[in-house]
């Protein structure tokens, strides 16, 4: 077979470069200048650009953001490059389950002396260090930590004469009121968020349970669960939530006050700022009490997100560089201010003094921390929940065999994992 002009003397130029080496080894590849970085967060495109142009200055390393918005591509994405030469320099992922597995196929890179020099300068804590540790090892670096509560449309909470709840009764009281007055009071959907009630119900009203079903030790259809499922409907049924498949952006809902309060991480707050929207005056953001009145601390929902580099990555040694940096204050100074959002480094102060305080609470233990469902769970019996919950807000009827179409996953699961 003749090859074409243009493939031969391709395969000429690279016997060339080739030969620059010494005999016997391959040519090295020239260190990397500018990385890109792969993340399920398009919408964050224009901060990660802001942090590939700081970046160069600080460190002469530059960053390109490659957003997806559709999470189930995004993934097939990445697991594929772990069989393909197309490979991330960079890219984002969640902790718990799903670390764990990609952990286990031995697809990313180490951090454990990234993170035990960080803890020691000051710039990680060792509390957050768990969220990233497999097998007694680090993994990756914190892309973001959040909190999370209650963003609401303060005009509107003005204008009825509302304020923050600071227990479940006033936060039903306060959906009632906006009910009556044609507004509807809370946020859910049927797509991946559709756990976010159920997590914060059940944290809120038996944190322990919350625990021991992320690990096997309760049941979905155990009386508790099944008890914040009826407290879930009945919110349904009483009419405090939109439409589950109304698919308008939730920053978009809370700004026309399409609902009046949206239940999210810190990081929400981004949504916000990219609105114009200023905090304690278009918005505000309080954390969501306990349904169980008698729980010594209020439950907190809690999320970290990794940014993770592959161990075959293109550039091993500038990929860790780029990690090495993203944590130091500089890095996260500028990444927090941009976004309006708390930060991994305890050194950086945040911008918006609601969540500021939050966060400053949180860090002194004020709270029960609670890891978010979405890592909690392992991914098997997540992909299930996910499609049970979503089910579950457009039927709310059928809670019970929800439950028992969680527990059948869980069950195949839990019989071959410790």
């Amino acid at each position: 077979m003749i090859r074409s002009r243009p493939l031969l003397i391709a395969a000429i130029a690279s016997l060339a470069l080739a030969g620059c080496g010494s005999a016997g080894e391959p040519a090295k590849q020239a260190a990397k200048t500018e990385l890109k970085l792969y993340n399920d967060k398009g919408a964050w495109s224009k901060y990660f650009d802001e942090m590939g142009r700081l970046s160069k200055q600080q460190i002469g390393l530059s960053m390109t953001s490659v957003g997806y918005t559709d999470e189930p591509t995004y993934q097939a994405f990445i697991k594929a490059s772990f069989r393909t030469d197309v490979k991330p320099d960079l890219f984002t992922w969640t902790t718990g389950g799903r670390l764990a597995e990609i952990v286990a196929q031995k697809q990313v890179a180490e951090t454990t002396a990234l993170w035990q020099e960080a803890i020691k300068n000051g710039d990680l804590s060792a509390d957050l260090a768990k969220y990233y540790t497999v097998d007694g090892k680090q993994y990756c670096v914190p892309l973001n930590a959040a909190y999370w509560g209650m963003f609401f449309n303060k005009k509107i909470f003005d204008k009825h004469g509302l304020k923050p709840p600071a227990t479940w009764d006033e936060l039903i009281k306060v959906a009632d009121t906006l009910k009556k007055n044609g507004v509807t009071p809370f946020y859910h959907t049927s797509v991946l968020f559709s756990f976010v009630w159920f997590e914060q119900l059940l944290a809120g009203t038996d944190p322990d349970l919350y625990d021991r079903l992320s690990t096997g030790q309760a049941k979905y259809t155990d009386p508790g669960v099944v008890e914040v499922m009826k407290r879930w409907k009945s919110m349904i049924d009483a009419g405090y939530f939109n439409n589950p498949g109304d698919k308008t952006d939730p920053g978009d809902v809370l700004k026309t006050g399409k609902t009046a309060m949206v239940s999210f991480g810190t990081w929400f707050n981004t949504s916000m700022t990219q609105r114009e929207l200023k905090p304690g005056t278009d918005y505000g953001f309080f954390v969501i009490p306990n349904v169980n009145a008698a729980l010594p601390k209020t439950s907190m929902i809690f999320e970290s997100g990794p940014l993770c580099s592959l161990t075959k990555a293109p550039d091993p040694a500038a990929s860790m560089k780029y990690l090495k940096w993203w944590v130091t204050p500089g890095a996260q100074e500028k990444w927090a201010t941009a976004r309006g959002d708390v930060s991994a480094n305890p050194k950086v102060a945040i911008p918006d003094p609601a969540i500021a305080e939050v966060g400053k609470a949180a860090g002194s233990g004020e709270y029960r921390l609670v890891n978010r469902y979405f890592e909690a769970t392992p991914p098997p019996v997540l992909t299930a929940a996910l499609d049970g919950f979503s089910a579950f807000v457009v039927k709310p009827d059928t809670y019970q065999k929800v439950l028992e179409d969680i527990q059948a996953a869980a069950d195949e699961y839990w019989s071959t994992h410790n």
